[in-house]
Formats: structure tokens, C-alpha cells, sequence
């Protein structure tokens, strides 16, 4: 790991995703949790404000150490208890059919191999549970796709593999899931190629 990823990365996603505008997204999805949650790409906590406290119990996966260390400050001031890992999405080190929400936002467009981690979201949710999303990805208009292309081999060195142009629902879906509520749409505070919003819940099959 290079000194960019390692110490000025975390920094600027800190910065970049403590926003006001992703709040209300924070807290329609992880505030729609319950029971057991497993959080996929916790990064520096910034969802915890938002979770119901009479959930069980929130479990966070990130593979940086250092925004991990941030999560850590914010775990004091929640009411319910919290597990922090450092693992990979890809391979998590947890039981079968564990959990009851798994809650994932801003997260899939930066993981290395989303079908290997869907299929791990899959075998640790238990059959009845649910997955809570809230991505950027494609757009479905042409002109945009082609900036998103053109930019996203660029922006996901940058930005710590992330990718402009990623179908979330059609990856959710390859995943082993099936969509029970879905909305999409551009937002106003970011240019095009990287305000098209995906926010919704499935269930696995």
C-alpha cells in the first residue's frame, strides 16, 4: 500500500463523504435496519449516527485500517454494541445466515470483485433477512455512459477503485438477490457522470 492510499486517501474520503447531501441517504438506509446488521464498507463510521438504537448489534467490514481507527471514535457515542473488522467484502470471516440486514452504501462501486462479495452478502444474511443499498453507478443516458467510461479509468485511481459505471441493480441481482423496492435517479449536487443515485432493499433468492 502506497503513501497516497495509505495516509491521503482515507482523508479525502473522510472529507468527501461526510457531505450533508448523502445524509438523507445514510438515513433512510441504515436507519431501515434491524436486529443483527452486518455493514459492508463501514469506512469511518459515518452511518452509525443514523442506525435505530434498539437494533441488536452492528457488525462493520472495511479493509482500511486507518478509516477503521475513525470508526472507532464514533463507536463511543452509539447506545448499541459494535464490531469493528478489518476484512475483505470478498471473504468475510463470519457464520452462515448470521445476520438479519446487511446495509451497504457508497460501497460496491469501490470493491474489487462485486460478484465474489454479493455471494458472501448472500451466505452470511439469514434466508428471510435483507440487504439495504445506497450506490452511485451507470446512467442510463448514452452521453453520460461515455463520460463515465472515459472518466472511470482515471477516477478509480484516485479514488480508491472506484468505478463510475457500474449497473448496481443488475449486480445485485447476478448476485443471488431480487429486488423488492428500487429508485433511481440523477441528483443536483454532483455533475452527471457522478450523481446517478441507486437506493433500495432486496432479499436474497
Amino acid at each position: 500500500m502506497g503513501f497516497y492510499n495509505r495516509w491521503i486517501l482515507p482523508q479525502v474520503i473522510e472529507l468527501t463523504m461526510r457531505q450533508k447531501n448523502f445524509e438523507p441517504f445514510r438515513e433512510r438506509t441504515a436507519g431501515a435496519a434491524h436486529g443483527r446488521v452486518l455493514e459492508i464498507g463501514i469506512g469511518s463510521g459515518l452511518n452509525l449516527a443514523s442506525y435505530h438504537p434498539d437494533i441488536e448489534t452492528v457488525c462493520g467490514v472495511d479493509p482500511s485500517a486507518e478509516l477503521l481507527a475513525k470508526a472507532g471514535e464514533r463507536v463511543e457515542k452509539v447506545r448499541f454494541p459494535v464490531r469493528l473488522l478489518e476484512a475483505s467484502s470478498e471473504k468475510l470471516p463470519l457464520e452462515d445466515k448470521s445476520f438479519d440486514t446487511v446495509v451497504m452504501t457508497f460501497t460496491l462501486c469501490s470493491i474489487p470483485d462485486t460478484g465474489a462479495a454479493l455471494l458472501e452478502i448472500r451466505r452470511v444474511l439469514k434466508p428471510e433477512g435483507e440487504l439495504l443499498f445506497a450506490e452511485h453507478g451507470r446512467a442510463p443516458d448514452s452521453d453520460v455512459m461515455l463520460w463515465q467510461d472515459r472518466i472511470t479509468p482515471i477516477w478509480k485511481r484516485i479514488g480508491g477503485g472506484c468505478h463510475l459505471n457500474r449497473k448496481v441493480d443488475d449486480l445485485i441481482q447476478a448476485g443471488g438477490f431480487r429486488l423488492e423496492r428500487l429508485s433511481a435517479g440523477y441528483q443536483k449536487f454532483a455533475p452527471r457522470p457522478f450523481s446517478f443515485f441507486y437506493e433500495g432493499s432486496a432479499r436474497p433468492v
